[in-house]
């Protein structure tokens, strides 16, 4: 990477994972309030700034976005589920949208079984873990941001598998609230998923856009 770009943007994904770090240590302390709700925000938000800072192609737009409606996601939350989940909503439909204009040409039966599994298993999955509908529609977006994520052009090993992450952690949540309610080890795994899923899409979105466009951002 070059110098100046090592300066300039890398930092950015510095202060999302300590952002990250921080909000994980930090959740159950005394700070609380406002300051954590911001804190928690933050990480995903300094994903969007790396995004917006490293391409300027119209397609990593829409990557910022799903960031941004996130991160917005994970503030809300605090407040209110169906606030937070409104915004992780809106993520997933543009993220869908970001993947299908980047569909893999060739894919092979295993990977589109994989796709089908994602998109149907994902709601299913979580109405028998939460037993609620509410959260078998929303789950509905959320199968198809990991099936489309799957299915896009983007390195598997990364955005697909960071998308899966995305869907491990909110069965997590939705299991708090049936089977595994008040369940410790399940709370303590359900940021970092979250957060590791939300990365590996951001990096691997933003490193392939500047793979074919270097000239696309600063």
């Amino acid at each position: 990477m070059p110098k100046r770009a090592l300066v300039e943007h890398r930092p950015w994904l510095l202060v999302s994972i300590s952002a990250a770090i921080a909000y994980y240590f930090l959740q159950d302390s005394a700070v609380g309030g406002v300051w954590l709700i911001l804190l928690k925000g933050s990480a995903v938000a300094a994903l969007a700034v790396y995004a917006l800072r490293r391409s300027s192609h119209p397609d990593s737009r829409l990557l910022v976005a799903v960031m941004l409606f996130s991160s917005l996601g994970d503030m809300g939350i605090e407040l209110s589920f169906e606030i937070g989940g409104l915004f992780f909503f809106m993520a997933h439909l543009v993220a869908i949208s970001l993947y299908l204009k980047n569909g893999r040409e060739v894919s092979t039966f295993s990977q589109k079984a994989l796709a089908v599994a994602l998109l149907l298993g994902t709601p299913a999955i979580s109405y028998l873990l939460s037993g609620i509908w509410e959260v078998t529609l929303y789950a509905l977006a959320l199968g198809g941001m990991a099936a489309t994520a799957w299915m896009s052009r983007f390195p598997r090993y990364r955005v697909g598998i960071g998308a899966v992450l995305f869907v491990i952690s909110d069965w997590l949540i939705f299991a708090q609230m049936g089977q595994l309610n008040g369940n410790p080890i399940s709370a303590l795994l359900i940021w970092p998923s979250y957060f590791l899923g939300q990365f590996l899409i951001a990096t691997g979105v933003v490193q392939t856009m500047r793979g074919e466009h270097p000239q696309s951002g600063s």
